[in-house]
This record gives structure tokens, C-alpha cells and sequence, in this order.
């Protein structure tokens, strides 16, 4: 299975994120609890072995995203700051 890294089609998409983001709002990005809540308890799930296929497809979403926010806040960082 390919990573978001190993796919050069995010790259043009990332950097314009990048580029046009406000750094300090993008570096403060975080889950809203709500979802936070929801990934919390996904993860307990796992831990425990007791994930459903369809709790294994979201949590799976869930790192999907995670990653690509981490690359864009590292993207930002890159920038040069004006």
C-alpha cells in the first residue's frame, strides 16, 4: 500500500497549502474534541483487539490525515518567513 509520502500527486497540493496558509493558524491545527473523542476511542479499540472492519477503515482515515496535516505543518515551516 502506497504512503501519502510515496506519491508525488500531493506535492503541487501541499505546497500551495503551504505557501497561502496563515503558519501560526496551520501550526495550531488541531482535532476538534468531537473527533478527537472519536479517535481516542479508536485507538482504545485497537489496543484492546476489538476494532470492527468499519472502526479499522476510519481509524485508518484518521492516520491518513494525520499525516498529510504533518506534512503541510512541516511544508510551512520550510517557507521563508517574511
Amino acid at each position: 500500500m502506497s504512503t501519502i509520502d510515496d506519491l508525488p500527486v500531493y506535492d503541487d497540493l501541499l505546497d500551495l497549502l503551504a505557501q497561502s496558509a496563515d503558519p501560526e493558524r496551520l501550526r495550531a491545527f488541531r482535532l476538534s474534541d468531537e473527533k478527537q473523542t472519536r479517535l481516542d476511542g479508536l485507538l482504545e479499540k485497537n489496543r484492546e483487539g476489538t476494532l470492527s472492519a468499519d472502526e479499522s477503515s476510519e481509524l485508518d482515515n484518521y492516520e491518513r490525515f494525520e499525516h498529510l496535516v504533518r506534512m503541510l505543518k512541516a511544508r510551512s515551516l520550510q517557507k521563508p518567513q517574511l
